[in-house]
């Protein structure tokens, strides 16, 4: 705090000039963001650590209509901030999220032309730093349309760094997170949030948070071949050319383009800072969002040995009811095929009604049912078919006693589908709805906004195992130092069917898992998601009951988080709290390796352990149990595309 009220004295003294070097500082004094004009008079930012310079000075453009605003600015004026303040999370990696930061807003002017006014905000946390550009109310600027965003994350050296090329606009983000060739970067590669490196110094995601009423943003090569990134908007479907309209009478405002920092890339994962630069809860009464554990019918077939040949069947869904209420489970799922019309997606086409169910499903008998058990349902639909009839349908949702919606194959970010996003959650909110976007671009800090939206997909998950070798223990792991850091995901875990990479085989109905059992409960720990799907068959689970035990036993949603150990895309071990128990999660690459961590975040009384860890099959773990002091270290032999779970006792 000293050194930036140090910074903002002695700025404030100096004339305003394209030399002026304008600096928020972090709290704890470790991440700086500074801000300057260039000679062109453009806006640059950059951002260290430590010291170290972490992104290099990058320009801060937006194309407005038929020119761009950010040249020949001069500095009008500048004004500072604090925070220090506390929220509840709802659902998610923490019980409460602490907002605190130091705030600098910048004020420009265009020394000539139409004299346009920008203002750019800058904050600086312990575990990042984030910008947005304001361009406020002006006659200049009214009815403008945003083409392109220009801002820069420059690079001083080449790093290394992962990320997903998504390759194209309107997809459903699914893909692994692969090393990049920074000096091959191109302007036409895609990459999807977030983008990922380690300085030797320092390590940082690149993403953004507060998407609203904005196109979602891409990252690519810079067109000048430099090291570094350049940011995208995703286009309107209806004109490629154009990315945002904007609102006469209110300020055009981005999203915070953030950079998350820490010393190592798996520190992220206890950060909370997409949620904290996230706009405020806007549901007041949240006691009615309870996050948990689902049944589901989808990913195994459904195949039950008893129910030969059914799927979207009345049966088929009190077998998943029955299966959820006899393991503690307050959640079962129902998916593609169960309303009117349904079959292909159930895309929007004639015939198709989600508030009348299918000839072989009674949802109204189900809903009963489920309430006889003490089990809530879950039911899929396609976003068109609920786009027609959603204030018709959440009512009808709402009086059977659904807890919840998944919602399909969006597939798109501009700023069309944003707003249908914050329309949707609003109407499921109303209507006491939790929802769960499938078929979704990767989270923004929705969660905090809107605390019913409870996990997005977003992901290549284990539904990849269905027909695909892509689902790898390395793709596993990956994912806990790159998309999982920015928030919740439905990767869908639960697989039973554990088998070597080398045994594995494709197949649609009761699909193999090329990981081993202990990797998969990890996931239960590693992966964040309020509602967790648990993927397999009942017949599977009562077969090969191994580690189910920790799956009954395990939250969906945590007060605390701790990183213990990791290697990007090697291994990861990570410790989340609930209450008073703590949980591990340790997941393994395709080389075994053996990992000691310490066990300090149990606290001086120590506890009792409950561990599960790989076996000589991959679904044979070994469960073991014993007291743990304090000043204990956990010593894990995680087999090849393996892992650990354990339960800490207090």
């Amino acid at each position: 705090m000293r050194l930036f009220l140090a910074a903002i004295a002695l700025l404030s003294a100096a004339p305003a000039s394209a030399q002026q070097i304008l600096t928020a500082v972090s709290p704890d004094g470790s991440n700086r963001i500074a801000i300057q004009l260039n000679g062109s008079g453009t806006p640059t930012y950059a951002v260290s650590r430590g010291g170290n310079l972490v992104i290099a000075p990058s320009p801060i453009l937006l194309d407005l209509d038929t020119d761009t605003l950010g040249y020949n600015l001069a500095i009008t004026g500048s004004e500072t901030a604090s925070a220090d303040a506390r929220y509840p999370i709802v659902a998610g990696t923490a019980a409460e999220g602490r907002d605190h930061y130091n705030q600098l807003t910048v004020h420009f002017q265009e020394r000539g032309g139409a004299k346009r006014k920008l203002d750019i905000v800058l904050r600086a946390y312990d575990d990042g730093v984030a910008f947005r550009t304001v361009v406020p109310v002006q006659p200049q600027t009214a009815a403008a349309i945003i083409r392109y965003e220009r801002t820069g994350f420059y690079f001083p050296p080449t790093y290394k760094c992962w990320g997903f090329n998504v390759g194209k606009f309107g997809s459903s983000h699914e893909g692994e997170f692969d090393p990049v060739d920074l000096p091959h970067l191109r302007d036409h590669n895609l990459f999807d949030l977030p983008f990922a490196c380690e300085t030797g110094k320092a390590a940082f995601a690149i993403t953004e948070a507060d998407l609203l009423d904005f196109a979602g943003m891409y990252l690519t090569g810079r067109g000048d071949g430099g090291p570094g990134l350049q940011l995208k908007l995703s286009p309107s479907l209806d004109d490629y050319r154009i990315a945002v309209h904007t609102r006469i009478g209110s300020p055009i405002v981005t999203p915070w383009r953030v950079v998350m920092l820490a010393d190592q890339l798996g520190k992220l994962n206890e950060s909370t800072l997409v949620t904290n630069l996230s706009s405020p809860s806007r549901i007041e009464d949240t006691s009615w969002i309870k996050p948990g554990l689902t049944s589901w019918d989808w990913w195994s077939g459904p195949s039950i040995a008893a129910l030969p040949g059914q799927r979207s069947t009345t049966a088929v869904a009190k077998a998943l009811i029955d299966f959820a209420a006899a393991n503690g489970l307050p959640y079962s799922m129902i998916d593609e095929g169960w309303y009117a019309g349904a079959g292909g997606g159930g895309v929007r086409r004639p015939g198709v009604d989600i508030t009348k169910w299918a000839d072989a499903i009674n949802l109204q008998e189900v809903a009963d049912y489920a309430r006889s058990k003490k089990v809530r349902l879950w039911v899929w639909m396609h976003w068109q078919a609920l786009d027609d009839q959603l204030e018709d349908a959440l009512t009808l949702y709402e009086k059977l006693g659904i807890a919840g919606i998944k919602i399909d194959f969006m597939d798109r970010d501009d700023q069309w589908m944003v707003n249908w996003y914050t329309r949707t959650l609003g109407a499921a909110a109303r209507h006491h709805l939790m929802v769960d976007f499938h078929g979704a671009f990767p989270p923004r800090g929705l969660a905090r906004t809107w605390p019913n939206f409870m996990t997005q997909e977003g992901v290549m998950g284990a539904e990849y195992n269905k027909w695909s070798r892509r689902a790898t223990s390395r793709h596993n792991v990956m994912l806990a130092f790159t998309r999982g850091l920015i928030g919740p995901m439905d990767y869908t875990p639960g697989g039973f069917r554990n088998v070597t990479p080398a045994e594995f085989r494709i197949r649609g109905d009761l699909p193999f898992v090329q990981t081993s059992r202990a990797h998969g409960l990890a996931m239960y720990v590693v992966f964040l998601s309020p509602i967790g799907a648990v993927s397999d068959s009942p017949d599977t689970y009562a077969a090969s009951p191994a580690g189910f035990d920790f799956i009954k036993a395990v939250p969906a949603s945590w007060d605390e988080t701790r990183y213990l150990a990791g290697e990007t895309g090697e291994y990861i071990v990570l410790a989340r709290r609930k209450g008073s128990r703590w949980y591990l999660g340790a997941m393994n690459s395709e080389t075994a390796r053996t990992v000691t961590v310490s066990l300090d975040f149990l606290g001086k009384r120590g506890g009792a352990m409950r561990l599960w860890t790989d076996g000589a099959r991959p679904d044979t773990p070994i469960v073991t149990g014993k007291r743990v002091a304090d000043g204990e270290t956990l010593t894990l032999d995680l087999a090849a595309n393996g892992g650990a779970a354990a339960i800490f006792e207090k």
